[in-house]
């Protein structure tokens, strides 16, 4: 089935719901049919109908169903608004943690302040864990939402603890294992556990070397080889090794996309991402900090320029030619930071590794800039004496010159694109800060001074353009 055709039969099951509810069908038929439909459709739906209805649909159903429901919602709290507050209390206490806890950051401080208080205390407790934790840290993406036995359980013993704790824990493909201290002895497959015989040891079925994440790690840190292990879950184990909760597959890709988010931002030169709902002012607060210090950065560079006045001033033709080699050397230059950043993500990476990047990058820069400068030497060259009216020796001087500026720009912008971000790295700030804007204002520096130092020395000192 193509995308389009899966597309027009996720929304044809939305529109059969919010039909559903439009209808006159007595509560109860509409509470059997709803059951065909997945919670994402309803969510959709929830959205799509008018206050009355979302309040009919609420009452059809309980309050479990509805905070499944609402964990496909983004914007929740607009809808909160049209529920009386212990309702809302009843939901939040049957949401994941880690969904009550994202549902909580987007209200009013004294509103989840109320809402906090009005709920039992072991969702209380779960939600004030999470909440802990800083926002670049493991803890704050878990979910207390897991099964786990004793390591000293048999056979019998494991599988009845697992059907008891099933009917509050959805997240039951992993199944952890404590010791008699409740700390992380390991894993088993709900699958391995279900096809033991009862004479089988538990032990046998323990994968003691099942990989964990530690609360307070860096997301930055670990997301790398949480992606290599592939697992459905992680468990996440404090200082003393007991497990708080675990991060499942859903949640790592929330985490991946907010990362890739945050790189973005700070490629684009932001010092976080945006989104629709932001003031003026708060995109402002983002976006000056860097403008201010590339603004300085640009005036360095047409101070630059300001000092080669005088070859601009005897072969003026050359300044046609400035955006090409800026432009060149920053693509280059961002190009190299891209594959850098990408390989930095390696925490392993060995100090010969590095130096090898640096290399190979400066190679890249050396063999493409030798071939774009070879282009640009005969395309120029051609230009300059067809177009422009120069004889033959002093349009291919100065095609040859802006060619190797061009291979040199080239070369040095590779090499800053992949050392800049190597610095950032080595001095403990995240090497995506190294941003494209600031990289192409460097190489714009470097190829500025490259440009028209090769125009003085060739045109000007050897071949004496005047």
């Amino acid at each position: 089935m193509e995308e389009k055709e899966v597309l027009e039969e996720r929304n044809h099951y939305v529109q059969e719901i919010i039909e559903l509810l439009n209808s006159d069908l007595k509560n109860e038929e509409i509470k059997e049919k709803l059951e065909d439909y997945h919670d994402n459709d309803i969510a959709q739906a929830f959205e799509e109908v008018t206050p009355d209805v979302r309040k009919k649909l609420i009452s059809l159903m309980d309050e479990e169903q509805i905070s499944d429901i609402f964990s496909y919602i983004e914007d929740l709290d607009l809808y909160l608004e049209e529920m009386d507050m212990h309702s809302v209390a009843r939901i939040i206490e049957n949401m994941d943690a880690d969904d009550a806890v994202d549902l909580l950051e987007d209200m009013d401080e004294e509103v989840q302040n109320q809402l906090i208080e009005m709920i039992d205390d072991e969702s209380k407790e779960d939600i004030r864990l999470i909440q802990s934790y800083e926002d670049d840290e493991i803890g704050s993406y878990m979910t207390t939402n897991f099964v786990s036995i004793k390591e000293d359980s048999t056979i019998r013993q494991a599988m009845k603890s697992v059907v008891e704790q099933a009917g509050e824990n959805d997240n039951i493909m992993t199944i952890y294992v404590l010791s008699k201290a409740d700390t992380f002895c390991g894993a088993i497959a709900l699958k391995d556990l279900i096809c033991a015989r009862q004479n089988d040891a538990l032990e046998d079925l323990i994968v003691t070397s099942y990989p964990y994440v530690s609360d307070r790690e860096k997301i930055s840190d670990c997301i790398e080889w949480i992606k290599d292990y592939a697992e459905d879950s992680y468990p996440v184990l404090n200082s003393e090794m007991k497990i708080l909760g675990i991060i499942t597959a859903q949640d790592i890709i929330e985490v991946v996309d907010d990362e890739m988010g945050d790189d973005y931002a700070k490629l684009a030169g932001l010092t976080a991402e945006e989104d629709l709902n932001e003031t003026t002012k708060q995109s402002m607060k983002k976006r000056l900090p860097w403008l201010v210090a590339l603004l300085f950065l640009g005036m360095l560079v047409s101070s630059v320029v300001g000092v080669f006045e005088g070859v601009v001033s005897k072969v003026a033709i050359i300044v046609c030619f400035q955006s090409l080699i800026l432009d060149m050397a920053g693509n280059v230059g961002t190009q190299s930071l891209a594959v850098t950043i990408r390989v930095l993500m390696d925490e392993n990476l060995s100090g010969k590794q590095k130096i090898g990047l640096i290399f190979k990058e400066s190679r890249v820069g050396l063999c493409n800039g030798f071939l774009l400068g070879s282009l640009s030497f005969l395309f120029i060259g051609i230009y300059l004496i067809v177009l422009k009216g120069y004889d033959v020796f002093h349009g291919f001087c100065i095609s040859g010159c802006v060619g190797i500026a061009l291979l040199v720009a080239m070369i040095i912008s590779s090499i800053v694109g992949t050392i800049v971000p190597m610095f950032f790295h080595r001095i403990k700030v995240d090497p995506a800060v190294a941003s494209g804007p600031l990289i192409t204002t460097v190489n714009d520096l470097v190829a500025v001074i490259t440009y028209y130092g090769m125009a003085w020395i060739l045109l000007i000192e050897l071949f004496k353009f005047y």
